[in-house]
């Protein structure tokens, strides 16, 4: 597989950048098309609390039985016109692949099953752990966690998987220790040199894997970066316009996986999507307002502006005042995309996108670098460089800037401690050395005796 290399943006109009459509949709076995004109729900799911291990497992099993016989009644008790289910196994499921395996044929087994005697299109995305880093220091290319991985997603696609994800940390060890200290030069390093030669090796084999067992790479997702900083500035423990310009310094990573055979729809919580789509023009899934059940954000109605599935992010098995939790939200998510399809049906797609973008543009600066034309100029600037680092170091001197200008133009407004931030990030990329060698050694260096392997990632 010859890697692409993208040169320029998918769209030639920001206002033909809409949700539910997109330049390159992707077809799946039962005809479902994701990108082709409707958005569809997407749900995702897990246990309640409760010890996962081999004596529970038939429990496990049992539960996750009524969910999705639950979730499919649902959908189609209000007609959706196709949902996406997604399974992301507990960290046990994937060390231990034969248990994962066993669910995902339940759920999978129960999905054909009602398309075949009710005629409900439903396609099913497989997410694992990324079970490397639970080596410490993670070991990233061999060993048990990584055969674990290789085992599920390969039994997944063989027994009807559509679509495979995963979202991987490659890079999180030293993250992790970053956002804490609101330190981006070390964010740039974790990103655009280990976190993109980690995406490189990792999707070249999942879309090998996918494409000898009849599945289709869908994307990763930056949760251990950008949505870990969004948590974090929500609870107040960061600035917030550290955690947008992380936002936008994971989409040069994401690529990786594009230019790596992956084809979406990418990961619902990777929030860097709208950049993918931009450049990329493959379809996307998101997460917003009807994921509070998982998590709070600021980007509630702007994230579902462009996306192609729409998705709860997960939610446990629980009993609320109307029914399970997971059937609640798969009623929340198909009235959101019911919606949204009857105004692209009435020709008034780009309307609801506008309105849903500026009910929360200017209220955050994460939701700022989420509105079209700015997503338009992030990912204008990330496909002018080649390579992952260029791209990633760029990427956060424009997003800075673009966030001060929107703050001197009276557009969006923070507090006086976040302009304060804004200044002091731009001071500390401003001697990070154009090459990306030099930049690697000086990283070395620094990080001497920290928690990772350089050899893992080929440096």
């Amino acid at each position: 597989m010859t890697p692409k290399q993208f040169t320029s943006l998918a769209y030639d109009s920001v206002d033909d950048f809409l949700y539910g459509s997109c330049p390159n949709p992707v077809t799946c076995k039962n005809g479902m098309v994701i990108g082709g004109g409707i958005i569809y729900p997407e749900i995702n799911f897990t246990l309640p609390s409760m010890v996962a291990s081999e004596e529970t497992l038939p429990k496990a099993k049992e539960i996750y039985q009524e969910i999705i016989t639950g979730v499919l009644d649902k959908a189609l008790q209000l007609h959706a016109p196709g949902l996406v289910v997604e399974f992301e196994t507990l960290p046990q499921y994937t060390e231990h692949p034969e248990w994962g395996i066993e669910i995902f044929k339940i759920l999978r087994s129960t999905m054909f099953e009602y398309e075949e005697k009710h005629g409900l299109k439903s396609v099913f995305r497989m997410t694992p752990n990324d079970l490397r880093e639970m080596s410490r220091p993670p070991i990233m290319r061999s060993g048990q966690y990584w055969e674990s991985m290789v085992k599920i997603f390969t039994e997944c696609a063989k027994e009807g998987a559509d679509f495979l994800s995963i979202e991987s940390t490659g890079g999180k060890e030293i993250n992790d220790e970053a956002i804490v200290n609101g330190d981006l030069r070390t964010s740039i390093f974790a990103l655009g040199c280990l976190g993109a030669r980690d995406m490189k090796w990792l999707w070249t084999n999942i879309s090998t894997i996918a494409e000898e067992n009849g599945s289709l790479p869908a994307g990763d997702s930056a949760c251990g970066f950008a949505n870990t900083s969004m948590v974090l500035a929500e609870q107040g423990f960061l600035p917030k316009v550290y955690a947008a310009v992380m936002r936008a310094l994971a989409a040069p990573r994401a690529l990786v996986a594009i230019e790596n055979g992956a084809v979406g729809p990418s990961k619902d919580c990777a929030y860097e999507n709208v950049y993918l789509k931009a450049i990329t023009g493959t379809p996307i899934a998101l997460e917003g307002k009807t994921a509070a059940c998982a998590h709070f954000s600021p980007i509630g109605n702007i994230s579902m502006a462009v996306a192609d599935t729409w998705s709860n992010e997960s939610i446990q098995q629980v009993k609320l005042l109307s029914g399970f939790a997971p059937v609640v939200s798969t009623e929340q998510l198909i009235y959101d995309c019911r919606l949204l399809n009857k105004a692209a049906e009435k020709g008034h797609a780009k309307l609801m996108r506008d309105l849903l973008v500026e009910s929360d543009c200017y209220l955050d600066p994460q939701a700022y670098v989420m509105k079209p034309d700015v997503v338009f100029e992030i990912s204008e600037e990330i496909v002018k460089y080649p390579d992952p680092f260029h791209r990633t170091l760029n990427t956060a001197r424009i997003t800075l800037d673009i966030l001060t200008r929107a703050v001197e133009n009276k557009e969006l407004t923070i507090d006086e401690r976040e302009e304060n931030w804004l200044e002091m990030l731009k001071d500390q990329i401003e001697d990070i050395p154009e090459d990306e060698e030099e930049f690697i050694e000086e990283m070395k260096d620094e990080l001497s005796g920290k928690n990772y392997r350089p050899e893992e990632y080929g440096i």
